[in-house]
């Protein structure tokens, strides 16, 4: 009966432990805060002036605890759980006042970003933003690098047994604080300064950033300046041309890598700059850095590339030179994608190796849609050109040293770069027409498949020109000609193609091997053909030319 009676009770009181705790678990709502047993019970009593209901309050007061070196109250806004109670105290107003340090040398606090409302909701968010209308139970207000992985200053939405929710620091700031107070803490450089010149601003700036800053911009110039006139004497000593080429590529990206690579040392090691200037210096540098060694990677390719090729010494309008045209076009291509690769892989790697868009993210997210519309209708142009450019490159619609008519310009292709294709008219000058331009006006290839072609002459002769006659002082002209500049000589031919009031329209065919100088040889048979036929004219007393009035010409 004992035991019947044993059974029950443990029953009872099992079901009554559980019965509480389910009613503990109701009364801890873990959707809108984190629970925990206490809170810093190892602390002294909270002062009035500390207020911790909404994460501004927080912020607010551990800023004004810092300014007035108040770290046993600023201890409050922090969550010292992994602390045992009995040094709560004493390691919790050190930790805060490292974490001041931290915040106030690596952080830019955004106050428009803090909800000044104990539940967290940003009441400013968009209808479509993800957390719209939610309250929220921990806040990012910065991302710091760590040695191995970025850490966050965070606040946490703590509701302890018995009490109110209250905002702190987290437990995972807290932790990380020792290591990002050891990184970036005050130099043993700074340590020395006089005090004066520790005081801060009305800028929020000590004196001795507002003096080191140009310090220290001073030095990367100097510096840029050295490795520029080092690479320069090293270029002229170089013996090797090769040598010679790499070293003047050098010179500018070596001169901003250097210039950017001790200004992150001297900032990093010498001068810990607070966040309103290495919020902006520091990633400013590190792009600095990267796009030194994607240029320098670039110029060394386009050397190795030219050095390989040897397209200068090359004079690609020959006919001869047709598998280099083709080469030479699509070394030019591979040069634009090398670049386009070089700055996306770039961008790609800065933008994920950079917390600086992670913490102004809140700010960038408000403006994304205005800056994609502004910046893609200023780049329009610019992009339609690259992709155009690529698109001469993969069709061979024009090869550099090809030989066009473009817009009654007799000229060959020089260069395809990325927004302008250069074209070499056949007295020298140069036209520089827009990529997109070039694609979509129509113009004769001359080069295209076959070197080889035919040029038309076109003469006006009367109606009683004996033809079969014109046709003896073709093949006699034909043979005068240069042999190497001429094409299959079976393709010579006469033929009477109209006629008017004026006269017969004779066209005589005059093969080319080369069309690059095939007008000079158009012109000079064109030359001889009149003066011989002017000859037989007056020889035999024929008319070969109608003679026709200026109006009846007109």
């Amino acid at each position: 009966m004992l035991n019947y009676i044993s059974y029950a009770v443990a029953a009872v009181t099992a079901l009554f432990v559980a019965t509480v705790s389910l009613a503990e678990e109701e009364t801890c709502d873990r959707e809108r805060w984190y629970c925990a047993d206490t809170l810093n019970p190892g602390l002294t009593t909270l002062s009035a002036t500390v207020d911790r209901d909404t994460p501004r309050a927080t912020i607010e007061s551990f800023l004004n605890a810092a300014r007035h070196q108040n770290w046993s109250d600023a201890a409050h806004l922090l969550d010292l759980s992994d602390v045992p109670e009995g040094d709560q105290a004493r390691i919790g107003a050190r930790l805060a006042e490292r974490l001041e340090t931290v915040i106030s040398r690596k952080a830019v606090i955004s106050w428009g970003a803090l909800p000044d409302r104990p539940d967290g909701m940003d009441a400013t968010a968009a209808a479509d933003a993800p957390l719209a209308g939610q309250p929220r139970k921990s806040l990012l207000l910065w991302t710091v690098d760590l040695k191995r992985y970025p850490a966050s200053i965070r606040l946490n939405r703590i509701r302890p047994d018995g009490g109110d929710p209250v905002w702190v620091f987290s437990r995972q700031t807290v932790q990380n604080t020792d290591a990002l107070f050891a990184l970036y803490g005050p130099t043993w450089f700074e340590a020395q300064l006089p005090e004066a010149l520790k005081a801060s601003t009305r800028f929020g700036l000590m004196w001795w950033e507002i003096l080191g800053l140009p310090i220290v911009i001073l030095l990367a110039f100097l510096c840029s300046r050295f490795v520029w006139t080092g690479l320069t004497a090293a270029k002229r000593r170089a013996k090797r041309a090769i040598t010679r080429e790499i070293l003047r590529s050098a010179r500018g990206p070596a001169a901003i890598g250097s210039a950017t690579g001790i200004a992150l040392a001297i900032g990093s090691n010498l001068f810990v700059f607070s966040g309103q200037i290495s919020t902006v210096v520091t990633p400013a540098a590190w792009l600095g850095l990267m796009a030194s060694g994607l240029w320098f990677a670039v110029n060394c390719i386009d050397v190795i590339l030219d050095r390989l090729t040897e397209f200068d010494e090359t004079d690609l309008t020959k006919y001869q030179a047709h598998h280099m045209r083709t080469v030479a076009t699509r070394v030019a291509a591979a040069r634009r994608a090398l670049v386009v690769a070089v700055v996306l892989i770039g961008g790609g790697v800065f933008l994920s190796q950079t917390n600086v868009f992670q913490n102004l993210g809140l700010t960038l997210l408000g403006t994304a849609g205005a800056l994609t519309l502004v910046l893609g209708f200023a780049a329009r142009q610019v992009l339609g050109n690259i992709m155009a450019s690529m698109q001469i490159a993969l069709n061979q619609s024009a090869r550099i040293g090809d030989r066009i008519v473009y817009k009654d310009y007799l000229c060959h292709v020089e260069r395809i770069n990325f927004t302008y294709v250069q074209l070499r008219d056949w007295d020298g000058t140069r036209l520089v027409v827009p990529v997109d331009e070039f694609i979509s006006t129509p113009f004769e290839n001359w080069t295209m498949q076959e070197p080889e072609m035919l040029r038309i002459i076109k003469l006006k002769c009367a109606h009683q020109a004996d033809v079969d006659q014109l046709r003896t002082i073709f093949d006699r002209v034909v043979a005068s000609l240069d042999p190497e500049e001429l094409g299959d000589l079976d393709d010579a031919k006469v033929r009477v193609a109209g006629q008017d009031a004026l006269g017969k329209d004779v066209w005589f065919a005059l093969p080319c091997a080369d069309p690059n100088t095939s007008w000079d040889m158009a012109c000079k048979a064109r030359e001889k053909l009149i003066a011989e036929a002017t000859d037989l004219e007056k020889s035999q007393n024929i008319d070969i030319f109608p003679e026709a009035r200026l109006s009846e010409a007109a």
